[in-house]
């Protein structure tokens, strides 16, 4: 009858739609079944949990498939994660956050540089606030006076991978030295006069340390490059007692050679007084970046023997500064060279364990240095005078020798001056006090407080 009314052309067009929709619809079935048996039944079995977890595994698909071709389209693998990351510290740009709103502040460019107002007065003024503040003595006891040790770094982050760390390391060898000798310390990381940044960054800071510290007698300027590496060496404050500005140096090459390294301002002792304040007034300059620096960079070379050609630095001037008007400064001034206040660290690293084997802490000299200096290393920036490698790996022995002497208090050492790892080096005991440290470095006679008299 159909073929009747629509004819069989027709007829056979809807036989074969039908027979079409059947198959289409035994294949749907076909592909439940499959994608149930891979990804299971959902929850509780019903098709809408089917439906939430197959989109939930298509998602998940597309989003791999998304990232592996991030990856592959920059070469970068599991880097391209982190590219994207805002959690990811080591992709992050430091520059972002490095950066001063504030434009520096312009001098009067034909004003003369002063580090601040004159002073003529600071030794009353001191004596009349020690007075009225006798709760903070400038001496300790009558052969100790109090010190301040004064260091720091740049307000910026270093320009190498490392440098901070070597600095946390620096900085705490200071801070070791100076709690078993009873010394403050002081950290600084502000830039306080823009005009005297590099060399010349640590005179405004003294400046400003001396007079907001009347109590202070000696501040002790100390490089961040440099580390004690003698634990146990207490100063000779006797022997500065005439004394208000003590340096390591020689006077022969000072004075006679006017030799640019005579001496080092890498660590040095200068006394709380009018004269340091002169001195500081006498010494600055030269210090002002830019015009004055260079032009004085080439008086210091033309003067001082062995100086190359680069702008004025704070040694090179004290060093003409002593050198020039030595009856001003010198009778005052004490350049020592009987332990090392500052010592070479290329003539001292590879003989620790010489040192270690036939000397013993408390020396402060060639046999035990004070103080090891990295003169050249430069940690904290793009390029040092040396190979980063050896300056690394010096600095590195440097400080576990001088580790190894704060450990020893606590029954421990590093296992090798190479190693960042520590072994024990004796039992411990159900009677810790009767424990004494070798070097008696726990409880120094030079540390104790002399008991109020009743």
């Amino acid at each position: 009858m159909l073929n009747r009314f629509l004819g069989k052309r027709r007829v056979a067009q809807i036989q074969r739609t039908i027979r079409n929709g059947k198959i289409t619809i035994l294949c749907l079935v076909m592909t439940v079944v499959v994608l149930r048996g891979m990804i299971g039944a959902g929850h509780f079995g019903t098709p809408e949990q089917d439906l939430e977890l197959l989109h939930s595994h298509l998602s998940n698909n597309r989003r791999v498939l998304e990232e592996v071709k991030d990856a592959s389209s920059d070469g970068g693998g599991a880097k391209a994660e982190t590219t994207t990351n805002p959690n990811s510290y080591e992709m992050f740009d430091i520059n972002k956050i490095l950066f001063d709103e504030e434009p520096e502040e312009l001098k009067e460019p034909n004003k003369p540089y002063s580090l601040g107002p004159k002073i003529s007065d600071w030794d009353e003024q001191r004596a009349k606030w020690l007075m009225e503040n006798p709760q903070f003595p400038n001496f300790i006891k009558p052969s100790k006076p109090r010190v301040l040790l004064v260091t720091g770094s740049s307000p910026k982050p270093c320009e190498n991978p490392v440098g901070d760390h070597y600095l946390l390391k620096s900085i705490k060898n200071k801070i070791d030295y100076c709690r078993i000798h009873g010394i403050e310390i002081f950290y600084n990381m502000a830039l306080l006069d823009a005009e005297m940044a590099g060399f010349w960054a640590k005179l405004p800071l003294i400046r400003k340390l001396l007079l907001s510290h009347p109590e202070i007698e000696f501040l002790w300027w100390m490089d961040s490059d440099a580390m004690f590496t003698d634990m146990a060496f207490e100063l000779p404050w006797e022997r500065y007692k005439d004394s208000n500005l003590v340096m390591h140096g020689w006077n022969e090459m000072v004075y006679d050679q006017k030799n640019w390294i005579g001496l080092n301002t890498g660590s040095f002792l200068l006394r709380n007084g009018q004269w340091a304040l002169d001195l500081l007034d006498a010494w600055a300059p030269m210090g002002p970046k830019g015009k004055i620096r260079d032009e004085a960079g080439k008086v210091l070379t033309r003067e001082l023997k062995g100086r190359p050609v680069f702008e004025a630095d704070d040694q090179s001037a004290m060093v003409y500064l002593l050198a020039t008007q030595r009856d001003k400064w010198g009778d005052k001034v004490y350049l020592e060279s009987a332990y090392y206040l500052h010592g070479y660290w290329g003539i001292l690293v590879d003989s620790y364990e010489e040192m270690i084997q036939n000397y013993h802490p408390g020396l402060g000299d060639h046999r035990w240095p004070l103080v090891t200096h990295f003169v050249g290393c430069k940690p904290c920036g793009k390029f040092g005078d040396y190979p980063v490698e050896r300056c690394l790996k010096q600095m590195d022995r440097a400080y576990n020798f001088g580790d190894n002497q704060i450990l020893q208090m606590y029954g421990f050492t590093h296992k090798s001056l190479a190693s960042r790892k520590v072994k024990r080096i004796r039992n411990e005991t159900s009677n810790p006090l009767e424990v004494k440290d070798e070097l008696g470095l726990l409880h120094p006679v030079f540390k104790a407080a002399t008991r109020p008299s009743s």
